[in-house]
């Protein structure tokens, strides 16, 4: 780390104090290993590939890449020839991994077996949290959504087990939770059938919430095509204080921005007002994206992303090897 932090601070004298880290990979080649979970030990991020592609893209294009960008470009499917233009061609990418909850999970599980493949492609989970209605109370509603759904948890349950894909069984949280919780990582593009996927942005992944069809192609490894993403850079100043929260960023956005102004866009929040949210708090923010019609939104990697990943049973950094390959600095 001494290495990584020389380079920052030579960063900052080139560039100013308005340069700051924001995802940084210090491995060699294959040195990276950080586990996609802890229950996948042996499923790795593969930065390299991400870096790869990244120069590929910044070679054609000519020109910087926004954090977002560098994400979305980064899962490729095809870096040299893929055509590139924001707002109006289609990206085939290759999400790291899948979330389905279990209103769709069904159907998509359906379609996956339909198919004929042994296993997923990518690493696949299924959260059960939507069959669950509030009319009671939380152990009430719970041991009613069991019996109610009795054979759908069943299906989904045995189809997870025979197709390599994790069941979160009920009772077990809200899928966009687990999924910060647990399997968003800095760089990571994750697909949920959930509208607030987006939650993950919290952790510097780029996470959009998509329909049943859409993983079932990612699932069986398949190019997930996305229309290329306009983005939307929000510059945070200053600092939360008083009784000001997260939730008052977003909402002050929304109406700049009003329930449509970030359709088919990425929010970019840069600054050095960002470093003054929490990580849970820049996941709020992102989850709230989707009520301004926002493709995904998106932190950049720092320390209070680190700590989270820390607290999570996730050693992010200690997984990386001395000596920092890239920095993507904004």
């Amino acid at each position: 780390m001494a290495t990584y932090c020389l380079t920052v601070a030579r960063l900052q004298l080139a560039l100013g104090q308005g340069a700051r880290r924001l995802h940084v990979s210090a491995a060699y080649r294959a040195k990276a290993k950080v586990a996609m979970s802890r229950f996948e030990p042996t499923s790795f991020v593969n930065y390299e590939n991400l870096q790869s592609n990244v120069d590929i893209v910044r070679k054609r294009l000519n020109r910087p890449l926004t954090l977002s960008e560098k994400i979305v470009y980064g899962h490729l499917d095809d870096p040299h020839n893929q055509e590139i233009d924001r707002g109006r061609t289609y990206l085939r990418l290759r999400p790291d991994r899948v979330a389905m909850q279990d209103a769709t999970a069904q159907m998509a599980m359906l379609q996956f077996i339909s198919s004929g493949l042994p296993k997923v492609a990518v690493p696949s989970t299924i959260h059960c949290d939507h069959l669950i209605e509030a009319q009671i109370g939380g152990a009430q509603d719970l041991a009613r959504a069991k019996d109610v759904n009795q054979e759908v948890y069943n299906f989904l349950s045995s189809a997870g087990a025979k197709y390599g894909v994790g069941f979160w069984k009920p009772g077990s949280g809200i899928i966009h939770q687990i999924i910060l919780e647990n399997y968003a990582y800095p760089g990571v593009m994750l697909i949920g059938t959930d509208s607030h996927t987006p939650n993950g942005g919290g952790l510097g992944a780029i996470c959009i919430g998509v329909g049943g069809a859409d993983a079932v192609d990612v699932m069986a490894g398949i190019p997930w095509e996305l229309k290329c993403p306009k983005v939307i850079g929000v510059k945070l100043t200053g600092s939360l204080s008083g009784w000001t929260s997260p939730k008052d960023v977003i909402l002050k956005v929304a109406g700049i921005l009003t329930v449509k102004g970030g359709t088919g866009a990425i929010v970019e929040y840069h600054g050095p007002g960002v470093d003054s949210i929490s990580c849970t708090g820049m996941a709020t923010i992102c989850n709230m994206g989707a009520e301004i019609g926002a493709t995904t939104s998106v932190f950049p990697y720092n320390h209070r992303m680190r700590t989270y990943l820390e607290k999570t049973g996730r050693e992010f950094e200690n997984n990386w090897v001395s000596g920092p390959r890239f920095c993507f600095v904004l």
